[in-house]
């Protein structure tokens, strides 16, 4: 079993990556979509309505999916060896992944918020937010391919 799984390993890696990118895309796209529903849809409007479909849908079919497919993949590639253990660069790496996750967690407590009419942050308050998934993933593509630690 373990040498099929080395076998497979850059097949592992590829859908680590994949999957990684859809949910860094859903982590870009769900805080805009707070921007303009903060701005431009009053609770209960019909606009209002229609962000919390696309938002709901996001966040439940394709960034929660996405996350846990990077993350099994991710784990099983540090399992291999993908990670050394003794090096900052995986730990700062590992750190920046958890902070994704946390952003993530807060994303889904934002949506929350918008369903039930009790979303109190501006827009502006979203357009900082959405910056912050930028500079983790700089974080981790750096400590991955550079490993400067």
């Amino acid at each position: 079993m373990i040498d099929l799984l080395y076998l497979l390993y850059p097949w592992i890696k590829a859908a680590h990556v994949i999957a990684m990118v859809a949910w860094m895309a859903g982590l870009f796209y769900l805080p805009r979509l707070f921007v303009y529903h903060a701005e431009r849809a009053a609770p209960g409007s019909e606009l209002d309505q229609t962000f919390q479909v696309m938002e709901d849908k996001l966040l439940r079919l394709i960034m929660r999916p996405a996350m846990i497919a990077t993350f099994a993949f991710g784990l099983t590639l540090a399992a291999m060896g993908g990670l050394d253990w003794g090096a900052a660069w995986s730990w700062i790496k590992i750190a920046a992944v958890l902070g994704l996750a946390g952003f993530h967690g807060w994303c889904a407590a934002r949506r929350q918020d918008f369903a039930s009419g009790r979303n109190t942050r501006s827009g502006r308050t979203y357009r900082i937010a959405n910056e912050l998934p930028t500079l983790l993933l700089l974080v981790i593509v750096v400590m991955v391919i550079v490993r400067p630690f």
